[in-house]
């Protein structure tokens, strides 16, 4: 019996690589890319070549992953039982790129967040081979958010022509950005979670990068959220285990771009509530999970500097709290994905809302959060 399901698992691998190169290789043709953006539109075109070769180039990772080591191992805190490829973010980072540079995506402020994004890669996947200490890791992508700054890509929520305002709008996309790829570093620890949620997050930058007429912006989004759904299904299997994981290298990639790119699109024309609100509440998963475990650290006394905290490895994330509450890590993934779409949605109904609406749906974010912390206190004996 357990022969025949793997024989068929097998099967339908090799069924979904090859499916995945034929529409690869239809996508080049000419007449085919020019349907598409003549009829189709090219978000579509876009979503269909990032995920096809994500698919395509994931299994091949994951045979270099195993024949260099790239392997994560079981035992400590970790909860998967065998060997497990590492270098599954190369194949969402390359087919992330190939889908903006097929399509000539690119400007200078792009150009710039694809080479940060890069040297995080690279710092990732030199932690996933070697083990960087994290101290280095902060220092490295505080260097490149400034590289970012310098480039343009800075917050504008105090006026930037001067000097305090313009340091503090510094200050702030440096904590976001930084924040951010280590929140979504931090949460994947769980088969298919950093992928799902990237997902989800880039498919809701890009309803509202459409609705806001940011096309630039959709189809960054939309190639991040193509990337993540053609790895997922070697990430996210519902029963058996991951075949390959994201790795440092593309969790602190994807966490990277797209908290970067919120930073370079416009969320609001007149209304600030809305331009607030609209990123916290599409990322706000994150944040709650980042600001949770910082505030219950330092209230308990597990970490009493900030090189501690940086330091710090622990079962207290939202997912592990979550799993002493369900006691099945699948529950757990779906229930913190919805839980993002829904957050997501919220920030979809802000265009057009008024500023008092505005306000109603920030309130209704922290209410859900309290939800989840009740049942995140729940788990805590689970986790201890």
């Amino acid at each position: 019996m357990f022969s025949n399901e793997k024989q068929l698992r097998v099967s339908f691998q090799r069924i979904f690589w090859g499916l995945s190169l034929v529409v690869f290789c239809l996508l080049w043709v000419p007449p085919v890319r020019q349907f598409f953006f003549a009829n189709l539109g090219r978000w579509l075109y876009i979503l269909l070549f990032a995920s096809f070769t994500s698919a395509l180039l994931t299994p091949v990772v994951r045979l270099l992953a195993h024949r260099t080591g790239i392997v994560d191992r079981p035992g400590g805190r970790k909860i998967h039982a065998r060997p497990t490829a590492l270098l599954g973010g190369v194949a969402v980072i390359l087919s992330f790129i190939g889908a903006l540079l097929a399509n000539m995506i690119l400007d200078a402020r792009t150009v710039a967040l694809l080479a940060g994004g890069v040297v995080m890669a690279v710092v990732g996947l030199l932690d996933d081979a070697r083990n960087v200490p994290a101290r280095y890791k902060l220092i490295i992508q505080v260097a490149v958010v400034l590289f970012l700054i310098h480039s343009g890509i800075i917050l504008d929520l105090f006026p930037i022509h001067t000097t305090w305002g313009y340091l503090l709008n510094a200050a702030l996309t440096i904590l976001w950005i930084v924040g951010l790829t280590n929140a979504m570093n931090f949460i994947d620890g769980m088969d298919g979670l950093a992928t799902g949620l990237a997902a989800v997050i880039s498919l809701f930058m890009g309803i509202v990068a459409f609705q806001t007429a940011q096309p630039f912006m959709g189809w960054i989004a939309i190639a991040m959220l193509g990337s993540c759904l053609g790895f997922l299904p070697y990430n996210f299997r519902w029963n058996t285990p991951a075949s390959i994981f994201l790795g440092d290298a593309g969790s602190t990639f994807i966490g990277f771009v797209l908290s970067a790119l919120a930073i370079k699109a416009a969320w609001a024309d007149n209304n600030p509530i809305v331009s607030f609100a609209t990123p916290i509440l599409i990322f706000w998963v994150l944040i709650f999970d980042m600001t949770y475990i910082t505030l219950e650290r330092t209230i308990t006394g597990k970490v009493k500097s900030f090189r501690e905290w940086i330091d710090y490895v622990g079962t207290d994330h939202l997912h592990h709290r979550l799993l002493g509450i369900f006691g099945d890590r699948k529950k757990v993934v779906l229930f913190i994905l919805f839980l993002s779409a829904t957050l997501g949605i919220s920030a979809v109904t802000l265009r057009g809302a008024t500023t008092r609406d505005g306000i109603l749906t920030v309130v209704q974010a922290l209410l859900i959060t309290l939800i989840v912390s009740i049942l995140e206190y729940s788990g805590r004996n689970s986790t201890k």
